[in-house]
């Protein structure tokens, strides 16, 4: 009877289900993305092909922050606040996607796939969904296939997609390619607010929010907005015209969540108005073809049986500098393309 239970569907029975907001076959639909099988990724193809229609209707904030700033409490506050006011308004279909990137080991390729664990009360709201997601290989331990999964929370109906980023590396400009809405999370009372907060990550942030900024870390967060606010004046104007406001909140006590959602709600109408909500996203959609192509060579090149004979012994040459790597990349890459 498992064996039964846990048989492919068709790819018409995932496109149904996902349509009927069925979680479960979201669930496996995403599992389909998610999988090194080549006969699975065929089928996630047609899938999302034919849900393509269907998405698009979504606000996609991406949510980043250095290790500590509580990104996990922070979204399951700020995930509550939006399934119980989609409750209040009786707004059926607003409901709450978030996509928690995890980072995997990089020896094993495991994952430590805690999210729901520690967002218990969001995971368990009717209108909110979590999908924790491997990391695997990809750049800055974003999951290549969060797009894909993007789009099918999207056909089923989720109108509010939270993707959490690591947090390091360079995940902050990947996830930045593929959300609306960019939102950094900063802790105050760490002596210079500034210090170690690369310039580039706060150019791309439409809105920095102090957390924690409850009990004795209040004034300090206060005089961090201030900090900030000043830093941000010293940027360039961004494509989008849209002055980034700082923001401070406490998600152990549910203060600044709903000014933050307004801030978020005030940036789609002002970029929708001036065009740029559009622009950003057909850029955005260029941007994933290239990626969607670069990522497809990579894996045809080390899954070709003739580099797979060669690579290791060369690999071995490059390592005791008997030969440099650009020489080798080049015979390897010559090899394959004929």
């Amino acid at each position: 009877m498992a064996k039964n239970r846990r048989s492919r569907l068709t790819s018409q029975e995932y496109i149904d289900g996902i349509l009927a907001h069925n979680p479960f076959i979201l669930s496996r639909a995403i599992t389909l993305i998610e999988s090194q099988l080549e006969s699975d990724n065929e089928l996630a193809t047609q899938i999302i092909d034919r849900l393509m229609p269907y998405t698009g209707n979504s606000i996609r904030v991406g949510i980043t922050g250095v290790p500590g700033v509580g990104k996990s409490t922070f979204i399951e506050t700020f995930g509550l606040y939006l399934a119980d006011l989609a409750t209040e308004l009786e707004n059926k279909n607003k409901k709450i996607a978030v996509l928690a990137i995890d980072p995997s080991s990089q020896r094993s390729g495991g994952s430590i796939l805690g999210d729901k664990t520690r967002m218990e009360k969001l995971s368990n709201h009717k209108n909110a969904y979590i999908r924790p997601s491997p990391a695997r290989s990809s750049l800055g331990g974003v999951s290549q296939k969060t797009r894909e999964t993007m789009l099918l929370c999207e056909a089923a109906g989720f109108d509010v997609i939270l993707i959490e980023t690591v947090g390091v590396g360079q995940s902050e400009t990947i996830v930045k390619g593929m959300v609306d809405f960019f939102l950094l999370l900063m802790l105050a009372g760490a002596g210079d607010e500034l210090q170690g907060i690369k310039r580039g990550i706060m150019e791309m942030a439409d809105m920095l929010v102090i957390t924690k900024a409850d009990k004795e870390n209040k004034n300090a967060a206060t005089r961090a907005k201030s900090q900030y606010k000043h830093a941000l004046h010293l940027f360039p104007p961004n494509d989008a015209k849209w002055t980034v406001p700082v923001e401070i909140c406490s998600a152990l006590e549910n203060e600044g969540i709903e000014n933050i959602w307004k801030n978020i709600e005030d940036f789609v109408k002002q970029t929708t108005s001036n065009g740029f909500f559009k622009i950003n996203r057909s850029q955005q959609n260029k941007q994933w073809l290239h990626q969607t192509i670069e990522e497809r060579l990579k894996r045809d090149f080390y899954a070709n049986e003739l580099i797979k004979k060669q690579i290791e012994d060369l690999e071995k040459q490059v390592a005791n500098g008997s030969r440099n790597a650009v020489e080798v990349a080049r015979e390897l890459l010559n090899n394959y393309y004929k």
